[in-house]
């Protein structure tokens, strides 16, 4: 994972949970490669190209994607931030939490990623899609709440 999350911990704060964006991004990038093949063994070289290729920019995009995504709880707040280029960051008060909401669809309780919104006071909703562990992630700020 990046440093983010590391280089703007506050005095006496320290990081309880920590996750990352869950590998089920690189599905769709791999079925395209796989399908690039496919063309290609089937004879069908053009189609093969475009499929690899679009595959191989979408694995690289799910790649940059993963690696430059990190969620943490701390004892003091939640920390988020994902972006690469453009950067979107959230950092939220523990005090200031109300609730951590999880969406999963059958595939997300079978493999066990979802989409995690942090509510904060005020009405405040920030969800954060393809979750490693959302469950986990929910357990460490209602442990730090309590």
């Amino acid at each position: 994972m990046g440093n983010y999350v590391e280089h703007n911990l506050i005095a006496g704060e320290q990081i309880v949970y920590q996750t990352k964006v869950h590998p089920i991004v690189f599905v769709t990038p791999a079925l395209f490669v796989i399908g690039g093949i496919v063309f290609g063994i089937l004879g069908m070289p053009p189609a093969g190209a475009v499929f690899l290729a679009i595959g191989v920019v979408m694995f690289i995009a799910a790649w940059i994607r993963q690696w430059s995504s990190e969620f943490a709880v701390t004892n003091k707040r939640v920390i988020i931030k994902v972006g690469f280029i453009s950067r979107r960051t959230i950092e939220i008060n523990m005090s200031k939490v109300e609730s951590v909401e999880i969406n999963q669809d059958i595939f997300g309780r079978l493999l066990n990623y979802g989409t995690i919104v942090v509510i904060g006071t005020g009405g405040t909703k920030e969800p954060f899609a393809l979750i490693d562990d959302p469950l986990a992630f929910r357990r460490a700020v209602q442990a730090q709440q309590s």
